[in-house]
């Protein structure tokens, strides 16, 4: 997945974003030449901070830079500073995390230290798709209140037509990249058993991923079990232009003649 790797780091070098506070995360906060002024300290789950001079301020689901403003703007206000310069710098981020699961390279939970950051950029952070993994995302999370799912094909990404979205990763979301759909072949060919199934897979290709007939095998009267919606089997007697589905299972006859 090294052109997914790419583009998003690509992406994260030409856009610039900033990260949105919340409660957990640990700040130092600098006054540029009063010292006295410094502080690291974490902002509590009502999203405030106490800072001197100033009490508790209200830093939870401001940028940074805006933060950095009300910090600036009390002590000017107080006629403490005439001038105030201040800088913020996020020492842990603990307010905004999403997870990555499944098949990835470095699974595990990552901070959003950046408003906007996309699913694309999060895989890229967790090492990108390992082997065996799907190139179908799944995220879930909540939006407005409600459960959200939404399935992204990562090559289309990245694609000319670029046919899926690119979905912004919002705290506690999480991304899973389930394992690699498979099918199953079995009877006379030269590689029986459960082969990986790529994408728009022909019958004729999975033969040839098979290996190949065996000497006594015959491309007439194949069957393909497949289960419908319900869970039903469904055996039905393939072309070789016949579309392969996860799970598919194809059996090859042995030739009467």
């Amino acid at each position: 997945m090294s052109f997914l790797l790419a583009a998003a780091a690509h992406a994260q070098i030409d856009t610039l974003r900033e990260y949105v506070l919340g409660p957990g995360d640990v700040l130092k906060v600098t006054v540029y030449q009063n010292a006295d002024l410094t502080l690291e300290t974490r902002v509590s789950e009502a999203g405030t901070i106490s800072y001197p001079l100033l009490g508790s301020v209200k830093v939870g689901g401001l940028s940074v830079q805006a933060a950095e403003k009300v910090i600036a703007d009390g002590l000017l206000k107080g006629n403490f500073l005439k001038a105030p310069q201040v800088n913020i710098a996020v020492s842990q981020v603990r307010g905004h995390q999403a997870s990555v699961l499944g098949l990835v390279n470095k699974p595990g939970r990552y901070p959003i230290e950046q408003a906007g950051l996309k699913l694309s950029d999060l895989i890229a952070l967790a090492g990108g798709v390992a082997t065996g993994g799907s190139e179908t995302v799944t995220l879930v999370g909540t939006r407005d209140g409600k459960a959200f799912r939404q399935e992204v094909d990562l090559p289309s990404l990245f694609g000319g037509a670029a046919k899926s979205d690119d979905p912004m990763v919002l705290n506690g979301d999480v991304i899973y990249v389930d394992r690699v759909p498979s099918f199953y072949i079995y009877g006379e060919v030269m590689r029986g058993g459960q082969l990986r199934l790529e994408r728009g897979m022909t019958v004729m290709q999975a033969l040839a991923a098979g290996g190949g007939l065996t000497q006594r095998g015959t491309q007439k009267g194949m069957k393909l079990h497949r289960k419908d919606a319900d869970g039903n089997v469904k055996i039905i007697e393939p072309t070789m232009d016949t579309q392969l589905k996860p799970n598919d299972v194809i059996y090859v006859r042995e030739s009467l003649f």
